[in-house]
């Protein structure tokens, strides 16, 4: 755990590259790794989460090669892969261990997936039961949570309807499809982020989309591929925020992934009145993307309502749109996102606590809350081990001005690493008058 004094800012000002997204660096190595040669992908995620599952695949037999610019993975093909000597590790990871369950459950070996204490809270029942209907071995514990056990199998397609708006769950499926016999057909109600649905067609493997189905065949060898990811949208987010809320700022992330299943707090900054503007667009990529620059001016925001349908594109990024919510004439109201309560921590109630800590008034809700307008203070924060808490009110407690604490930066590292170097902050030793460590 290390504790950080966070102090008022007089401007923060950012003009490079992001690292590469991380949803998007998990599937291609995974793909990678079962495609037949060896795939090239730079401008890789360098956090933590994406070590776990580099580190999972190396144990499965996997050669990867990693530079400073690049990762290079030998493929081993759909039924190249061997049983680990040990338990698989996933660390922080719920995408790592939700789309390796996909792929294991068509190899032909018993194995197990683990993880660190928040990550075997997180529900896994979501993917085991479609898995063991397409004949996959599936066990874990009494609380629908890892550890899980997988003794793979000849799978046979399915056909299944996404309970949960979940990409991880839809891409996991999709990824035990390729090994399946037949076809296999995801319905989802609500789009959710779509790189596995990209990255495939790109490697010449066929999926079709028609309306909310997605149909895969299995069964075919996959060819390896070069891949240069898109800066992160998801860590951009919080220096869009700064941007925004910090005066003097002036912003400008270079080469940002722009996928619009992901971008759906650049629509909700755009109907509060934040001036956020997207220069360099590309759009005839695998991933769209383009430059984005945000200033500050200092304008009080629209309050707004965050519904069912625009959830899933900003899950995310909720936590920095409550921090932004404070800083609106009519507040932000924010249902439909009960999922929240069920990532690295609890993330509505981790929300109340630092904004109340902060001198914010919130209304907490079972699928959400409401963020009435406020003046934010200088408090001592929990993330609760949470990298998108922690880097939420990282930026909060600079708008707010003042010296606040955070009790664990490192968490940060899961995800964002040099995030307190962007914002020119250095660890320091605990101030126990504001939280113990």
């Amino acid at each position: 755990m290390r504790p950080s004094d966070i102090h008022c800012s007089n401007g923060i000002y950012i003009d490079k590259e992001l690292p590469g997204d991380k949803s998007i660096s998990h599937r291609a190595a995974i793909i990678a790794a079962i495609a037949d040669g060896e795939s090239v992908i730079q401008n890789s995620a360098t956090g933590d989460d994406l070590v776990s599952t580099l580190q999972c695949l190396s144990q499965l037999g996997v050669e990867i090669e990693t530079s400073a610019t690049e990762i290079r993975v030998k493929g081993q093909g759909l039924n190249g892969l061997r049983k680990p000597d040990r338990h698989l590790d996933c660390g922080n990871s719920g995408t790592t261990a939700r789309l390796l369950a996909g792929v294991l459950a068509g190899q032909p070996f018993e194995s197990v997936l683990i993880g660190d204490e928040s990550l075997s809270r997180r529900p896994m029942g979501r993917i085991a039961i479609p898995l063991r209907r397409m004949g996959a071995g599936i066990k874990i514990s009494d609380n629908g949570t890892l550890p899980m056990t997988i003794s793979g199998s000849t799978l046979m397609g399915l056909s299944h309807t996404l309970e949960v708006a979940s990409a991880q769950v839809k891409s996991c499926l999709l990824l035990a499809g390729l090994c399946a016999e037949g076809e296999t057909a995801i319905f989802e109600t609500i789009p959710t982020r779509d790189h596995t649905e990209r990255l495939l067609p790109f490697i010449r493997k066929e999926i079709l989309h028609d309306g909310h189905k997605l149909t895969v065949h299995g069964r075919c060898s996959i060819s390896p591929f070069n891949l240069t990811v898109p800066g992160d949208f998801s860590s951009a987010a919080f220096l869009i925020a700064a941007g925004i809320l910090i005066p003097d700022s002036h912003i400008r992330l270079r080469r940002v992934g722009l996928n619009p299943t992901r971008t759906g707090l650049l629509d909700v900054l755009g109907e509060m009145g934040a001036r956020v503007t997207i220069e360099n667009h590309v759009e005839d990529a695998i991933e769209p993307y383009g430059d984005l620059v945000v200033s500050y001016h200092g304008e009080t925001l629209q309050g707004c309502l965050l519904d069912e349908k625009i959830i899933p594109s900003l899950i995310d990024e909720i936590p920095i749109l409550a921090v932004i919510g404070t800083r609106t004439n009519s507040g932000l109201e924010i249902r439909y996102a009960s999922e929240l309560r069920y990532k690295e921590c609890d993330r509505i109630m981790a929300l109340v606590y630092n904004l109340r800590q902060m001198g914010a008034e919130v209304d907490e809700f079972e699928d959400g809350l409401f963020v009435h307008p406020s003046s934010l203070r200088p408090a001592g924060i929990k993330t609760f081990g949470d990298h998108r808490i922690a880097m939420a009110f990282v930026i909060a407690a600079m708008a707010a001005g003042g010296v606040s604490t955070i009790d664990d930066s490192e968490c940060i590292e899961i995800s964002f690493p040099g995030f307190m170097k962007y914002m020119g902050i250095e660890p320091t030793e605990c101030h126990r008058e504001f939280l113990s460590c």
